[in-house]
């Protein structure tokens, strides 16, 4: 019996858990010995270990069986097709998700991000880029529901653009993009309407992902004299106090999409914010409409067709944590915004989280259900979907 059934499940959010080499070997020969080693954080201490304890169950039928029996309990590198795509389709499988977006963990550490205060060259950055999509694209290809998410930064609009194309003709169904904006300019800069218009034309949507937004607080906060350890053991994961900024950059990126008229502009342009929460877009919708109304005086390109917040009605959906009131932003926001997701095989994303979304979820009717758990993702995924 798989762990969910009953109706149709759409998984906004999974990922897989890298081996080391796993990205380097899909880069071109050039590109290899420029790319950063793996970035895995605490996680390093247990890395090893987990895999080599996961590829000992391909010969024993018996840890095989342990696995399946302990789906929703064993995390990261030792769950079930964490790494091994053959396994993976037997735990989507067990899951009973219809559909899956596929996000890495640690891959972009390989060649984007502030882990070393120097930004790549822009021959490792999209050479890098180019070999993760190849990478996750290789990890879904043989099960139409599995669906690759491509990463692609704008740093360089001309080459986003280009890796945007490959992206897709490998099999990509939807890019996740930085919510960092690019060097000096905005996202919506004129620079990048062939970004936009790129993925609108393919139907792919673009991601915002937790991690593509660089550090959420400045390290100071978290220098209090106080013992802390993360969600992996360590101190350099998702914390209490990031926690509480962690939908910030996104906020702001997907403001400045709208308020500047990108979906106006490009209204078959689909987008989703995943693993930032949204409890935050319930006040957020306000602001937006309160936004343009008080400054269309002297800003006139706000001046849209649509009110702001219909234009994220329109083309943008969320995830909420397990943890957040579901039924509450349902009801506040409206049920055409938000979607499941499990963040398997993160421990992140808990041992049981589709019982918490049913416990939050009790006065909600059949169909924003059925939005939730199927419908809106559908919307967002387009022709890409499974």
């Amino acid at each position: 019996m798989p762990y969910a059934e009953g109706r149709i499940f759409n998984d906004a959010d999974s990922h897989i858990m890298e081996t080391r080499d796993w990205l380097i070997s899909h880069a071109d020969a050039d590109i290899r010995e420029k790319l950063r080693p793996l970035a895995i954080g605490s996680g390093g201490r247990m890395v090893d270990k987990a895999i080599a304890h996961a590829n000992d169950r391909v010969s024993d039928p018996a840890a095989v069986a342990d696995a399946e029996k302990n789906l929703m309990l064993r995390k990261g590198w030792e769950a079930l097709g964490a790494f091994d795509p053959n396994e993976r389709r037997r735990a989507l499988d067990l899951l009973g998700f219809s559909s899956q977006l596929v996000f890495t963990t640690f891959a972009i550490t390989h060649f984007w991000g502030e882990f070393d205060q120097v930004r790549s060259t822009p021959e490792v950055l999209y050479g890098g880029a180019r070999a993760h999509n190849r990478a996750i694209a290789d990890f879904c290809r043989g099960d139409k529901r599995l669906l690759a998410v491509g990463f692609v930064p704008l740093d360089i609009p001309e080459l986003a653009e280009k890796e945007i194309d490959e992206a897709v003709r490998l099999g990509c169904a939807a890019i996740h993009i930085p919510s960092l904006p690019p060097a000096k300019k905005s996202p919506t800069h004129p620079d990048f309407n062939g970004v936009w218009a790129r993925l609108q034309d393919a139907d792919v949507p673009f991601l915002l992902h937790v991690g593509g937004g660089g550090r959420a607080i400045p390290r100071a906060f978290h220098n209090n004299d106080r013992p802390v350890t993360d969600f992996l053991g360590g101190g350099e994961n998702i914390r209490s106090k990031d926690f509480m900024a962690i939908h910030m950059m996104p906020e702001i990126f997907l403001s400045t999409m709208v308020l500047d008229g990108i979906f106006e502009q490009f209204p078959r342009l689909r987008g989703g914010c995943i693993e930032q929460g949204a409890m935050w877009i319930v006040p957020w919708l306000r602001r937006l409409d309160i936004s343009q109304a008080t400054f269309v005086k002297s800003e006139k390109y706000l001046s849209l067709p649509l009110k702001a917040s219909d234009y994220v009605r329109r083309n943008l959906r969320f995830t909420p944590y397990p943890h957040e009131p579901v039924g509450w932003i349902v009801e506040q926001a409206g049920p055409e915004l938000c979607m499941f997701s499990s963040d398997y095989p993160h421990i992140e994303g808990g041992r049981n989280p589709l019982k918490r979304f049913e416990l939050s979820t009790p006065n909600l009717s059949e169909v924003a259900r059925e939005r939730f758990y199927a419908t809106n993702y559908a919307d967002m995924m387009g022709s890409r979907a499974a």
